[in-house]
């Protein structure tokens, strides 16, 4: 059996839109949305050892190891499982929190995915997704490997074909809590449901996000990154905030977008991509 694997990929998402259509007698908000695959990620180092702790190797600012959604995803692996197999794990973060990008969710996803296959636990995909729900309502999706319309609370999943393209992302330096978005009076939550035939290709990045009004009022430095790169293109918030991107053609047109900007902001490009990097990752392992 394999021992480690090293940068395993944990890609991040954009929202092409998001649309809240209301609100569960739990609390959760019932959506809509498109999840679209990108080739910007975080990456995961694992080691197998034989002592049952599971623990990470390096810091992260900001994020205590216990609730770190990496190991959670491992202590929750373990014990569904009852794997007596423990874990060294190392985040390399290059995707900011509270940016709308999945990033955490991911990186759980990356390492149910990983320790799976190390452990020998035998999980298949929909035993997987089902889990990773436990851990939040994005995580499923990063195990479904593929782009998606998503429903309910973005664990009802179809496959869906998305435009080949770059994307301009913007990091607008702030944290949005996801929390305080949906918690806002001023959200709406009743936004007429559509079909997923609704949507040719060309037409995804046409759609808005329902959350985009709300974080723009309580985060000014979201509305003034829309408001840049709309010179470009039709730019909108991704999830809940922070980052704001743009569908470009071609990675040279994204080069332009980035070369004219002069403020603090942080901008980078990314690839489209069809499936999970995981998934081809551990296909094509022993």
């Amino acid at each position: 059996m394999t021992l480690s694997l090293t940068r395993c990929p944990a890609p991040a998402k954009l929202n092409l839109f998001l649309h809240v259509n209301g609100r569960r007698p739990d609390g959760y908000h019932i959506l809509q949305s498109v999840f679209q695959l990108i080739d910007r990620c975080d990456y995961l180092d694992a080691e197998v050892t034989n002592d049952g702790h599971i623990r990470r190797t390096n810091d992260i600012p900001g994020v205590p190891e216990d609730s770190d959604l990496i190991i959670r995803a491992a202590r929750l692996l373990q014990q569904h499982t009852g794997c007596e197999l423990g874990a060294l794990l190392t985040l390399h973060k290059s995707l900011p929190m509270g940016g709308g990008l999945g990033g955490g969710s991911s990186d759980a996803a990356t390492t149910l995915m990983a320790l799976n296959h190390l452990w020998n636990t035998g999980l298949n995909q929909q035993q997987l997704m089902q889990l990773g729900l436990q851990l939040g309502a994005d995580v499923p999706f990063f195990l479904f490997g593929q782009n998606a319309f998503a429903e309910g609370i973005g664990e009802e999943l179809q496959p869906v074909e998305t435009p080949e393209c770059w994307y301009v992302v913007v990091e607008p330096g702030v944290h949005v809590p996801t929390p305080a978005i949906f918690g806002a009076p001023q959200l709406t939550r009743d936004t007429k449901p559509v079909k997923i035939t609704d949507f040719p290709a060309d037409e995804f990045v046409k759609w808005k996000n329902d959350l985009q009004s709300v974080a723009c009022l309580l985060y000014p430095e979201v509305d003034r990154a829309i408001q840049w790169l709309s010179q470009f293109g039709s730019a909108k918030m991704t999830g809940s905030g922070a980052c704001v991107f743009c569908a470009v053609s071609d990675e040279p047109e994204a080069d332009k977008i980035i070369e004219k900007h002069e403020g603090q902001w942080k901008l980078w490009k990314a690839k489209s991509l069809n499936i999970h990097p995981m998934m081809k990752k551990l296909q094509t392992r022993d």
